[in-house]
């Protein structure tokens, strides 16, 4: 006796969601990202206004003084949705987890200079106060933003900022050899050091910004332009010269990578808005001047406590940035 399996081959009736065909176009396969992101807010229905801010409905545009015709338009170029963003920073973190532990089984900790890990301590460990304000202005990006491919990206972006800071605590334990004090003093010098205190003073003013989109553009744009460029570039390219300092490095390289990689959606953020309309256009460039020289005079007092010519690498800096900006489509 023989048995013959016959396959066959079904036509699904329809590719993807009806709300995502109607923007992708109806018989076209949809990406899991488009699904998972595509007119997921709510535009409707909504039972009450918000006690604590009964201007405005839950969700409401005019939280913003930037107006899109489509918020959507904002999409994020990494395709990030949940499950790509957690394999993306799974693997992520198991390349630093096996940094970590290949330092600690080679005892390499011991080959970093104690200069080194005092600088660290002194003018990089506050740092992981810096990411706390990060995480909680993205988190409002997400309270106040309108928009799930906007909002999402930004609840991404806050759970890295506590990431990062994690890391920053978790360098500090492996150079201190798990003193802990080393963190008390590193909250000291962010409450107390002078060189510290125009970066504490910009984060903690940004806690008061109204307009999300403006606090979009101060904290993930220019002021982590800022900080990033600073500590994990050209400080970095000034450790690169030292030999001992491989090991550093080493513990340090995913900030740099992370940096890369979210520029990509914060740089187009900024090229679909002012793309948008010249009045678009008009207020991102006001802002950018604004908060471009607010972030310069805080960044550089720290600095100057790592560089011999400390103005002319906030210039450079300031530079990079705003070449960025120009091909975002503003004009500074």
């Amino acid at each position: 006796m023989s048995l013959e399996i016959k396959s066959i081959q079904i036509k699904a009736k329809r590719e993807t969601f009806g709300h995502v065909a109607r923007r992708i176009g109806e018989g076209k396969i949809a990406s899991r990202y488009e699904e998972a992101t595509y007119d997921l807010q709510p535009t409707v229905n909504f039972h009450y206004l918000p006690t604590y801010n009964s201007k405005f409905e839950l969700y409401d545009e005019r939280k913003t003084s930037i107006k899109m015709s489509d918020w959507y338009k904002i999409l994020d170029p990494r395709q990030f949705h949940y499950s790509s963003y957690v394999a993306a920073r799974a693997k992520q973190q198991e390349s630093t987890t096996q940094n970590f532990a290949y330092i600690d089984k080679k005892n390499l900790v011991d080959s970093i200079p104690v200069s080194l890990k005092e600088e660290f301590f002194q003018n990089i460990l506050p740092l992981r106060h810096y990411e706390w304000g990060a995480n909680m202005n993205n988190l409002q990006l997400v309270s106040e933003g309108y928009g799930a491919s906007f909002t999402a990206a930004a609840m991404f972006q806050a759970e890295d900022r506590i990431g990062t800071a994690q890391l920053l605590t978790k360098i500090a334990l492996l150079l201190s050899e798990n003193e802990v004090e080393i963190l008390e003093t590193a909250r000291n010098n962010w409450l107390n050091n002078p060189s510290w205190q125009g970066l504490r003073k910009l984060t903690e003013d940004s806690f008061v910004i109204e307009d999300w989109f403006e606090l979009h553009l101060l904290q993930n744009v220019i002021a982590d332009a800022f900080v990033y460029e600073l500590f994990f570039n050209h400080y970095e390219k000034e450790l690169v010269k030292q030999p001992q300092a491989g090991t550093y490095l080493m513990l340090t390289g995913f900030f740099s990578d992370w940096s890369e990689e979210t520029n990509k959606w914060i740089d187009s953020t900024i090229k679909v808005v002012s793309s948008e309309s010249e009045e678009n256009k008009n207020i991102l460039e006001n802002w950018a001047a604004k908060y471009i020289e607010v972030a310069q005079n805080a960044i550089l007092p720290l600095a100057k406590n790592l560089f011999e010519e400390p103005e002319k690498v906030v210039e450079e800096i300031k530079t990079t940035l705003t070449d960025r900006l120009i091909k975002s489509g503003l004009t500074l």
